[in-house]
């Protein structure tokens, strides 16, 4: 990664890449899951097991998480999803062949843990509100940028992997 931290100009006809890093919507994210699971105790759960389940999914998220990391560093592109104009290679071996966003699938899975370890039913809007964010603010600048950047070889990729899971 560069040291220039200035944003990457927004494609023609697209809006830029949210100023708001995934890093940072996630704690918000699981800030609004425990206030939800605050206001409604009467929806609180439990189950046996259930702390066990919580740590086995913020495993998987790390490991996930890891993988899809490893990859960019591997193929020494920027993992800064604010830049995304900025990208040296489309990275799609590895996890990537399996899911185009490693990484957001890994926040997801860690913010589902924490709704799990909060043990409330509505815990999960928390994640809810990352994915929806992610979704439609976060990644489709991103893929706008592939797409000037990599052509046909992103439209390809993009038509043969799903973008989460």
């Amino acid at each position: 990664m560069s040291g220039d931290h200035s944003p990457t100009p927004a494609p023609a006809g697209g809006h830029p890449p949210p100023r708001l890093p995934p890093l940072a919507v996630a704690p918000l994210a699981a800030y609004v899951a425990w206030l939800a699971a605050r206001a409604a105790p009467s929806l609180g759960f439990d189950f046996r097991g259930r702390t066990l389940l919580a740590l086995m999914l913020a495993g998987a998220a790390a490991a996930i998480g890891a993988a899809g990391v490893f990859e960019f560093r591997r193929a020494r592109t920027t993992v800064n999803p604010l830049q995304p104009g900025r990208a040296s290679a489309l990275v799609t071996g590895g996890i990537y062949r399996h899911t185009r966003n490693p990484m957001y699938v890994a926040v997801a899975t860690l913010l589902l843990a924490w709704a799990l370890w909060l043990g409330n039913a509505l815990a999960p809007l928390g994640t809810v509100l990352f994915v929806a964010w992610i979704d439609r603010l976060q990644i489709p600048p991103e893929e706008r940028a592939l797409e000037t950047l990599f052509g046909a070889e992103f439209e390809r990729y993009r038509s043969e992997v799903r973008r989460w899971l």
